[in-house]
């Protein structure tokens, strides 16, 4: 990254634990910047203090502000500044501060740069030991009501490997609500303090870890590596010849009745339509 390049954005991935995965570009730039947007000023400007790189200006940048602050960061990039955006671990704009920043900037046609770093997602994600070929981020859960009740019954449906995160004094109560709609065998691992001195990660199902969680208090952020669901049963034939005869008692001819019952099985549409033609 050279000076003599106009204004930018550039979010850097900063270390989610062990200051040793932090990488020379991040350096780079956090030493090119002329405002730093952060969580937490303290917490930033001791990473920078340890690297020997001076303060700039800080600008907080939290689920509070970061409204505020975007006018006033794009205003310092269309200035031709420097900002760099990070967040108090790993990936800045993932459950993190920067998702509406970036977009803001992208609107106002300002240059946006990111310099990859450690993700406690990937990190999880790869040594659980579960799929890692497809797979979905799911955050934090809503903590309660409607929103809640409805992402755990997604969540339970989901094929994919779901990666969440939570707080240790929730863990408790979200173990068991995924237990009640994904059952107790289902397979998970609990990931905490990683790339830290004490990192755990804890494998088993969800009701050994319930029991885990009964045993041993949570402590520190923790991932969630969840398996996804198992494959649906295949539907038999008298289900299908069920469904048939439902969609025809409603008036539907039985090639309409065959799509509608093809669809809601994923099956083959010409395996239903004979089905269909023999009733």
């Amino acid at each position: 990254m050279s000076s003599s390049m106009s204004g930018r954005l550039v979010l850097v991935g900063t270390p989610i634990g062990n200051l040793g995965d932090i990488s020379p570009r991040a350096l780079e730039a956090l030493g090119q910047a002329a405002v730093v947007a952060c969580e937490d000023t303290r917490r930033t400007g001791r990473l920078l203090s340890h690297f020997g790189i001076a303060s700039p200006t800080y600008i907080v940048v939290n689920e509070h502000t970061e409204g505020d602050a975007a006018e006033r960061l794009l205003g310092h990039v269309q200035r031709g500044d420097i900002v760099v955006l990070v967040s108090d671990a790993g990936m800045p704009g993932v459950s993190d501060p920067g998702e509406f920043l970036v977009s803001k900037a992208i609107e106002a046609g300002v240059t946006v740069e990111v310099v990859p770093g450690p993700s406690a997602v990937l990190h999880a994600l790869v040594a659980s030991g579960l799929t890692t070929s497809r797979f979905v981020f799911e955050g934090f859960l809503p903590r309660k009501g409607p929103g809640r009740s409805l992402r755990l019954r997604e969540v339970s449906e989901e094929h994919r490997t779901v990666v969440l995160f939570e707080a240790p004094h929730r863990l408790e109560k979200t173990l068991n609500d995924l237990a009640d709609v994904c059952g107790g065998e289902r397979r998970i691992v609990l990931a905490r303090e990683l790339t830290k001195l004490h990192e755990e990660i804890w494998r088993g199902s969800l009701g050994a870890a319930i029991q885990r969680c009964a045993e041993v208090d949570p402590r520190g952020e923790y991932v969630l590596v969840l398996e996804g669901a198992p494959p649906a049963a295949e539907a038999t034939e008298e289900e299908i010849r069920e469904a048939v005869e439902l969609a025809l008692s409603r008036g539907l001819s039985k090639k309409d009745a065959a799509a509608e019952v093809a669809e809601l099985f994923a099956v083959a549409r010409n395996r239903v339509y004979e089905i269909a033609i023999a009733l």
